[in-house]
Order: C-alpha cells, then structure tokens, then sequence
C-alpha cells in the first residue's frame, strides 16, 4: 500500500483510494503509528496525541477497539499492526510511506556534494508535500505536536535547495520558490538571505534592501534580537554592490563566455566538446549540475566560441531566441537529443541506431549549407540564416561528420578518471588521460 501524510491523509492499493477509519481519531491513531513505523508507540501517548491532551474514560478501551478495526481493514493488504507491550507498531516494510521518502530524499540531498544533485533530491523531497501535514485529520494543536520536526525539515529543505539554485546561477527559480514564503517565516534568516540575494542578481537591489530592513525590524520588534551575522555581511556588501554577489562560484574547469560558462576546451574537436559536460559524461545522466547545455542561450554561446559560427550570427540567434522562447525550448531538446546519439555513435561504433540519428541530422546540415566566398580567397561552408535557431545543432552535426569520416576518430579516448570521463582524441597514441591538471595525477 501507499500511505501519504504530507497533506490530506490518503491510503492507496495499486492506485485505487482505500477507506480507513470510520471516525477521525481512527485516522489520527493510524496516522501516528505511520509517523512512528516500525517502532512501539505506547498507549497512553497515543491516547494522549489522539484527543490532543484530553483523552476520555476508557480511553484505553476505545483504542483497542479502533485497533481492532484497523487491524481488519488493513489485514487484506498486508499491513499488520503489532502488540508490542504497553503499546501497537505498524509494519509497513513492504509499503510506502510519503514522510519515509521525504526523510530519505532530504538526506541524501544533505550528503550531496554536485548542487544539482541537492537540487534534484530536494525537488523530489518537497514534491511529496501536498498540503500541511494530515490536512483535515489534524487540528493545528495536534499538528504543531506532532509535526514540528518534520515542518522544520521541510523548510530546511528549502533553504538548502535555495543555496544550491544560487550556486548554479538559478536566481530566479529562488524568487519563484521563496517569494511566497518569506513572508510566512520572517525570522528565517537562512531563507531571508537567500531571497535577498537571489533579488540582488536579478537586478532588484531596492527590494533586497527592503526585505532586509522588515526583517530586522522583525527580529528587534517580536524578539529583541539583531540579525545575525551572516544577514548583516550579506546587507553591507548589497550596499557596496559587491561583486561577488553578480554571479554564482565558476564551476570547476569553466571558462566565461558572454556571461555563460562553458566546460574547458580538452577534447580536440568541437565534436568532442559538445559531448563533454563539467564532470564528464559518465556523471551528466545523473548530476544535472555537471551539465553546461542548460539553455538556449549557452547553446548559441557555445557554437560561437567553438568558432562553427561567426558573432554576428550568435547575436541574431540570441535576439531571436528572446522573442521565440517555444522555439528556443525546440531546438535546445533537439540538441540534446542529438548529443545523446553523438556521443553513443563515437564511442560504440558498432551502435547503428545512434549512428543512423547522428547521419540525419548531418544530412539535415548539408542540405541546408551553402558555399561562399571569403575574404581569404578560400571557400567555406555555412549555414544560412535560414536555418533559424538550429544553426547550432546543424553545425555541430555537419561537423561531427567530418570526425566520423577522419581516420582520427579511430584515436578517440574516454578519460578514465571516476570524476571526468571526456572525450578526447590521442592521435600520438601516448595519452590515457585527458588533459586536466587532476586526471591520472593520484596514478602517476
């Protein structure tokens, strides 16, 4: 079964809703036994949580008979409830438990050390959320006793995943999580100072101070507290308009390119680099993080500083970009399709699927390629305007080509390192590893 308490209280048997309890403090003596799974849960305490400190005559009796029940409704799914001296467990080791997956999701993301694994494990974590903890089983007295840790887990959650956006430069993803909440948690100064900052590198300088001054007034009027440290730097380098604050720390092994960051060059061929990410491709499936080819903006960027288009063409593609976001959205998923198949057909030759998709998009780019002229008396090939925002894609895939039918791609290499995994070309059939500076050092 799948029990859900981060919201309305909810049983499902292979989808379908189960009606439990007859009465609320059925649901409520469930639901805390779920809170607890596994582990006894004395009588009096639940008499205790069930009638919120007022538990009646023969409390003792009536729980028994709503075990009863449960026991009966629950029998059919698999699920016991257990006797354990002066009290009941639940055994739900074959089932599922929302507060369960949210604990495990929050602490993998606390063990995490890529942000955008953080990211992910807490975007699923308070996914799971659906509304205050046993909405309409509880009553607010009974919710601040019972889920007063898990409400500070949640909103740690967020603040932590509000920190690692920031490291990856989503700024404004921050503003969209935080903005209805800050104002719901005031002395937060975590969350505050998150929020200040994400408003700052949006360019809302006066509203970060704002924030900062209600704040204050918040922790001085109700508590009698300055801000702490932590909020107080943060207020004077605002002030200041540090320039730290403009961006995110650089991602390791990134260069800046039209205020994008792009992996180092180490490959050998655009081909190569299209293919590698931050942490190499052996961690991009998993760490969305070590990922460059985030938008449609760094993709442009990218062709451009790989010189498979001129700077006149990358500002046409990003001005188009602006105004055709659904477009936009297209072709990057079409690039990243592309890139997939690419990096499967260099390193098995022997996969004619991917192989077969790289060929289409390259057919695509010489269809579409037109020969010119150039300055230096020499003909080049190009992709028109024409081909609108997959300029990027299409040239890569034209490119690409060219290395499948190089004899060089035979000299292809994946870099061995667990944290790397780039792709480059050895052609003087010396080198295992690729070429940055931490790479086979520990080995030789």
């Amino acid at each position: 079964m799948d029990f859900t308490l981060l919201g309305p209280f909810e049983a499902r048997h292979e989808g379908r809703l189960v009606r439990l309890g007859s009465r609320r403090q059925e649901r409520c003596l469930l639901a805390v036994l779920l809170l607890e799974a596994g582990r006894p849960v004395t009588t009096d305490r639940l008499a205790d949580l069930v009638w919120n400190g007022v538990p009646p005559d023969g409390a003792r009796v009536t729980l028994h008979t709503y075990v009863g029940r449960l026991r009966s409704a629950l029998k059919p799914y698999g699920v016991t409830v257990d006797t354990r001296h002066d009290g009941y467990a639940v055994d739900v080791s074959e089932h599922t438990v929302d507060v369960r997956e949210f604990l495990d999701l929050a602490g993998r993301a606390a063990l995490a050390a890529d942000p955008g694994e953080q990211v992910r494990c807490h975007d699923k974590a308070l996914a799971l959320w659906r509304g205050p903890l046993l909405a309409g089983t509880l009553d607010p007295t009974q919710r601040a006793r019972l889920g007063g840790r898990l409400s500070e887990l949640r909103l740690t959650a967020l603040e932590q995943r509000a920190e690692a956006q920031l490291t990856m430069g989503l700024h404004e993803r921050v503003l969209t999580d935080l903005t209805p909440l800050v104002g719901e948690h005031p002395g937060r100064e975590r969350l505050v100072a998150a929020q200040m900052t994400a408003l700052y590198r949006a360019g809302r300088q006066t509203e970060a101070l704002e924030l900062h001054r209600a704040t204050r007034d918040h922790l001085v009027t109700e508590l009698g507290i300055e801000p702490g440290p932590a909020l107080t730097t943060l207020h004077e380098r605002i002030l200041n308009a540090d320039p730290r604050l403009d961006r995110p720390p650089a991602p390791l092994y990134a260069v800046r390119v039209r205020e994008e960051w792009l992996p180092w060059s180490t490959g050998g061929h655009p081909a190569l680099e299209f293919c590698n990410t931050y942490a190499g491709w052996h961690h991009a499936p998993a760490v969305p993080g070590s990922d460059w080819l985030r938008t449609y903006r760094t993709l442009a960027v990218w062709a451009g500083h790989q010189a498979l288009t001129d700077d006149d063409a990358v500002d046409r593609l990003l001005t188009r970009a602006s105004a055709h976001p659904t477009e936009a959205a297209e072709a990057l998923a079409e690039a990243k399709t592309f890139r997939t198949a690419l990096y499967a057909c260099l390193t098995d030759p022997a996969d004619l699927r991917a192989f077969r998709t790289v060929a289409g998009f390259a057919e695509a780019a010489a269809r579409a390629a037109v020969l010119d002229l150039a300055d230096d008396g020499l003909a080049h090939w190009r992709l028109p305007p024409a081909t609108g925002l997959r300029l990027p894609v299409l040239a890569t895939a034209r490119i690409a080509a060219d290395l499948l039918a190089d004899p060089r791609r035979l000299t292809l290499r994946a870099c061995p390192s667990d944290d790397c995994g780039w792709l480059f070309l050895d052609t003087s059939g010396r080198r295992r590893w690729c070429s940055t500076a931490t790479c086979g050092s520990s080995r030789s």
